[in-house]
This record gives structure tokens, C-alpha cells and sequence, in this order.
């Protein structure tokens, strides 16, 4: 019997040694490589993925790209609020080293938005440095669906991801049919305004912008051409004769209406002014991921609310409760959407 119990205990050793069960996918860069079969932990290498992660699987999730400020942690899961911050490994803002990426010891490192040689590049970079699988995910605003089933069959949360891509087919799906009945010279021309200064925006074909095309408004910045986030001058959006504001800094939204040297902007004269919900991420961009889909309804409500006359505040209800795990108070409710349109 001793005998019989280190032979037992010799297998298990030998067993544990062996690599973890592993499966090859091709991620959206057409890079070809093995992941965990089953995947526990992962790193998000920048903000859209982060959110892509916390919605389909939050108990997998290794830590923030950046802390979430107080105001947000009340609207996501008590289990996440406190993970650690591991810093960006993508993008401009890039923060995370080498060392907090091992530390993290994640199965995998997922990536959304973008997908182009330079992310590749990068992908291959890291996984190189650290051997672990670097996954990039097609994060274009129009493959929600597909994102989300993607996202899901990798990190082995095929049926969640199914209830949340349903629903958000469902959703571009009603977007398109009430598109369908307004006229093209009825859709707004919109400048979406970053910063407290209002001065930074997406040019034509920006991910930051594509919630915009979405809902069939025209954005005024792509006057300026093709490109990602810039800066702008307060003549050129004079210029270009906004209908609508769309404010992302409370600040930006409260001084241009009283500016000077706005005011001669229609947008301005009329009151359309908007500042954009951020709780938990922003509904429009920051970061230009998942988080986005609950903006096509702020947006609907906002610029096209005879075509659109659902009642907000049940579908934002339904999407924190479906996407976040959140259960709204009515209190949380109007802090969402305060300054919303009527």
C-alpha cells in the first residue's frame, strides 16, 4: 500500500508538470497561436477590452488598465471595484511594463478596437517578451454581435456572450429600421466635443466617431479629413455650422453656453447642447468599446426623439442589468442621465 500511495502521488506530480490543455485560434490580424483551453485570467492590454472582459466574464478579469474613479465603482460589481491596475500596454498612453504583465500571470492577453499592422506588431512584441498568448479582437462598433460571440468562445463564456450579442443585434437591428424613416436633411450635423475646452474631436473615419455614424449623424469634423483623435480650432467649428453639441466634459458643456465666442453657433443659440453620460465608461467613447451600445439609446432619445420615443431610462435599466450586473436605484438612474434631453 505505501508503495501503491507514491506511485499515486508520483502520477499527480507528473501530471501537474504536464503543459495545460491548449487549442489554436486565429486571432483578427490573421496571427495563428495556441491558447489555454481553459481560460481563467486575463489581461486587458488596453480600456475597450477591459470593459469587453468585465461584461462577458468579470470573475476572469485580472485587473483594471486604470483604476476606476469612486463615481464609478458604484456601478460595477463590489468583486471588480478593487482589482488591481496593471497600466495600458497599448496605444499612446501606454503605461504597463513587462514586469506588471507577469505578475499578472494571465492565461491570455486580449486587445480590442483597432485591428492593423501596427497592433499586430505590438501583439507579437509582448507575447515574444512574455511568452504568454496575445489575442487582438476586431472591435468596430458595426461587429458587436460578432465581437461578443468571438470574445466569448475564447474565454469559454459561449452562452453569456450569446445573451448579450443577441441583444445587441436586436438593438442596431431596431436602430436601423427607425433610421430607415427619417430623411437624410433631417439628421443632424453633430460636434462631439473632448475635453474641457471642447477642442478635441474624431475626424472621419475615427473609432472614436462611429457611434455617430450609427445613428446616421453627420459628423462635422470630417470637413478636416481622415484621421483618429485631434485637435481643432474654435474657427474651423464655426465654420463647419454644428446642429448639435455633444459635450464629453461637464465642464465644456456648462462654459459654452455662456461663451462669447460661441455664441453665434445655431447649436449654441438653440440650446442644443448635450453632455454625454460617462458612468460607468463613457456612453460615447472612453473607451470606444462594448460600453458604446448603451449610448445608441441615449443618442436616439437625444437627437431623434419623435422617431424614437422608447423610454430611456427602462432600456438603460435593462442594459446595466444585462451588461454591468447591475441593479439600478432610481437614484443611480438620474445621476445617469442627468442633463439628458426630455
Amino acid at each position: 500500500m505505501p508503495a501503491l500511495r507514491c506511485l499515486v502521488v508520483l502520477f499527480a506530480l507528473f501530471l501537474s508538470a504536464l503543459p495545460a490543455a491548449a487549442r489554436s485560434i486565429t486571432d483578427a490580424a490573421g496571427r495563428v497561436g495556441d491558447i489555454p483551453d481553459k481560460v481563467e485570467r486575463v489581461l486587458a492590454a488596453g480600456p475597450p477590452a477591459s470593459v469587453l472582459v468585465y461584461v462577458l466574464a468579470p470573475e476572469k478579469l485580472a485587473g483594471w488598465v486604470r483604476e476606476p474613479k469612486a463615481e464609478e465603482k458604484v456601478f460595477l460589481l463590489p468583486a471588480t471595484r478593487d482589482l488591481p491596475t496593471f497600466g495600458q500596454l497599448t496605444g499612446k498612453g501606454g503605461t504597463a511594463n513587462i514586469e506588471a504583465v507577469l505578475a499578472a500571470k494571465p492565461d491570455i492577453i486580449i486587445d480590442v478596437g483597432t485591428v492593423n499592422p501596427t497592433y499586430a506588431s505590438l501583439a507579437d512584441k509582448v507575447q515574444a517578451q512574455t511568452g504568454i498568448p496575445y489575442v487582438l479582437v476586431d472591435g468596430a462598433f458595426a461587429r458587436t454581435g460578432a465581437m461578443l460571440r468571438e470574445t466569448g468562445a475564447i474565454l469559454g463564456v459561449a452562452a453569456r456572450a450569446e445573451t448579450l450579442a443577441a441583444y445587441a443585434d436586436e438593438r442596431l437591428a431596431a436602430l436601423e429600421k427607425g433610421l430607415a424613416d427619417i430623411p437624410e436633411d433631417k439628421r443632424p450635423a453633430v460636434y462631439y466635443g473632448r475635453g474641457a475646452e471642447g477642442l478635441e474631436t474624431g475626424l472621419a473615419g475615427s473609432i472614436n466617431m462611429e457611434i455617430l455614424e450609427a445613428v446616421g449623424a453627420r459628423n462635422v469634423a470630417a470637413a478636416a479629413g481622415k484621421g483618429g483623435l485631434t485637435q481643432v480650432s474654435l474657427e474651423q467649428i464655426l465654420s463647419w455650422k454644428p446642429d448639435v453639441i455633444l459635450a464629453a466634459s461637464p465642464k465644456f458643456a456648462i462654459t459654452v453656453k455662456d461663451d462669447p465666442l460661441w455664441a453665434e453657433l445655431d447649436a449654441v443659440k438653440a440650446g442644443r447642447i448635450h453632455a454625454t453620460p460617462t458612468l460607468p465608461f463613457g456612453w460615447i467613447d472612453s473607451p470606444p468599446g462594448i460600453n458604446r451600445l448603451i449610448g445608441i439609446a441615449w443618442l436616439e432619445h437625444t437627437l431623434y426623439p419623435d422617431a424614437f420615443p422608447a423610454a430611456l431610462d427602462e432600456e438603460v435599466r435593462t442594459f446595466f442589468k444585462l451588461f454591468y450586473q447591475v441593479e439600478l436605484s432610481d437614484e443611480q438612474l438620474a445621476t445617469l442621465l442627468k442633463g439628458a434631453a426630455k
